[in-house]
């Protein structure tokens, strides 16, 4: 049997990159998807795009809305009959120097990431609690919450916010058999990465062991494995998908 054999997965930001990645890794191992996007058209490509039918449905989302992420959460419930698996993915950058960045850039990535995370885990356990199987919960952050990085103030701080709420969320809900876990890419291929300079992608690899990037499977065969009974007495840990990199 599929490992998510009969399960529903909701993952944010899922028109693409890691979050498309996921999804496709998702029904591969037999799960139904709803994908989440601010891009509707995108979104609904993305799942059709799937090859799985009316196992994967894509719909425009905004985390930042609770009322939307709600609506997300419920639809999987209304055409699936449950919510196994909930992955936070949804992000943005604006990067800047403090120096150079606006109160506004600021706001909309912690927005983005540290409300909308939180907004997909209230949505999802409140289901997930009352469900006999629980559920997992997987939230994304990123190295640069490790580490911290040059020009991204707002971003480090929200990525390394997503571990502390992953933490003291899974401390909430673990008597619900609900877990809560966080992945943290580290320098992965992505449409975003592969427009850098030669420069700064030669100076990024340096500083990996294994002396590559990353592909977007990898990230999401982790979360695959959070996702599924293989880790089914993990909580609240973080996991580091970077090569070695910031060891």
């Amino acid at each position: 049997m599929a490992l998510l054999e009969g399960r529903t997965a909701v993952i944010t930001g899922a028109a693409q990159g890691l979050g498309l990645a996921i999804a496709e890794a998702f029904v591969a191992e037999g799960a139904n998807v709803v994908l989440g996007d601010l891009n509707e058209e995108a979104v609904v490509e993305a799942a059709t795009g799937l090859g799985v039918g009316d196992r994967a449905i894509g719909m425009a989302c905004n985390v930042v809305e609770l009322e939307q992420v709600d609506a997300l959460a419920q639809k999987a419930v209304e055409v699936f009959g449950s919510l196994d698996i909930m992955v936070n993915n949804a992000g943005i950058t604006r990067d800047a120097t403090m120096r150079k960045m606006t109160e506004e850039q600021f706001d909309q990535v912690i927005a983005v990431h540290l409300r909308g995370t939180w907004n997909g885990l209230k949505s999802a356990s409140g289901i997930m609690r009352e469900q006999e199987q629980g559920g997992s919960i997987i939230n994304v952050s990123s190295i640069s919450g490790k580490v911290g990085m040059l020009g991204q103030t707002n971003y480090s701080a929200a990525k390394a916010g997503i571990v502390g709420m992953t933490k003291a969320a899974a401390k909430e809900v673990g008597f619900k058999n609900v877990r809560v876990n966080a992945v943290q890419p580290g320098f992965i291929k992505t449409a975003m990465t592969a427009a850098m300079r030669q420069d700064v992608i030669d100076s990024k690899l340096a500083e990996i062991p294994m002396g590559r990037a990353g592909e977007a499977s990898e990230v999401a065969s982790v979360v695959v494995f959070l996702a599924s009974d293989m880790s089914s007495y993990m909580s609240g840990t973080v996991q580091e998908i970077a090569g070695g990199r910031h060891i």
